[in-house]
């Protein structure tokens, strides 16, 4: 018979003594590791809708829809979390100093319906003014124009969204240039539409 090593008769004589090395889950609650990378989880205040997240992740777990047939257009980020392998993929790519989706400890991710494995927040879009398209959410517009900072003046799309989004833009603007044809270039507008009015408006 193969005796024992030193290593294995302390490591009994320890689970003894201190106990064992389990958990005693589900009866006690078990706390992972701090370094436990469990469901990532997004943050509705830091998060811009830039969806850099769902561009690196491996496994495909991130998604979004854009609603542009409502009063009020949006965009719906999905996290699946059935099909998420917790890489920290999409939180090191986050472009809001990392805090717009992040790694939490959550761990016990059972569901009885797979419908409910998702984590969504949305986010208001910002449409082109002239045809209608996507162009960015809007926080992710005054994101951009508070890195850039005065550089945002050279974009009127830049420009106009972020007076938008301050509340000191005069509506009334678009009306009192209209006589001269020029109306379109104080719009929020997509690139192809602000070539376009660059182009025919010369």
């Amino acid at each position: 018979m193969k005796l024992p090593k030193i290593r294995e008769l302390l490591e009994a004589i320890k689970a003894l003594i201190v106990g064992p090395y389990t958990s005693k889950f589900p009866y006690k609650p078990h706390i992972p590791h701090p370094n436990f990378r469990g469901q990532p989880i997004y943050n509705p205040d830091k998060c811009v809708g830039c969806l850099a997240c769902e561009e690196v992740c491996p496994s495909e777990a991130i998604g979004h829809e854009d609603i542009t047939d409502d009063s009020e257009p949006r965009r719906l980020m999905i996290h699946y979390t059935d099909t998420c392998i917790f890489c920290g993929s999409c939180e090191a790519a986050c472009i809001a100093d990392n805090e717009g989706i992040k790694q939490s400890n959550d761990w016990e991710l059972s569901f009885f319906d797979r419908k409910e494995a998702q984590e969504t927040i949305e986010k208001e879009l910002q449409l082109c003014e002239i045809c209608g398209e996507v162009i960015a959410c809007k926080d992710h517009l005054k994101w951009i124009s508070e890195k850039i900072g005065e550089l945002a003046y050279s974009s009127p799309s830049l420009y106009f969204s972020r007076l938008k989004s301050l509340g000191i833009i005069d509506e009334n603007i678009i009306s009192a240039v209209r006589d001269s044809g020029r109306s379109d270039r104080v719009k929020i507008l997509c690139a192809r539409c602000r070539r376009e009015t660059t182009l025919t408006t010369r």
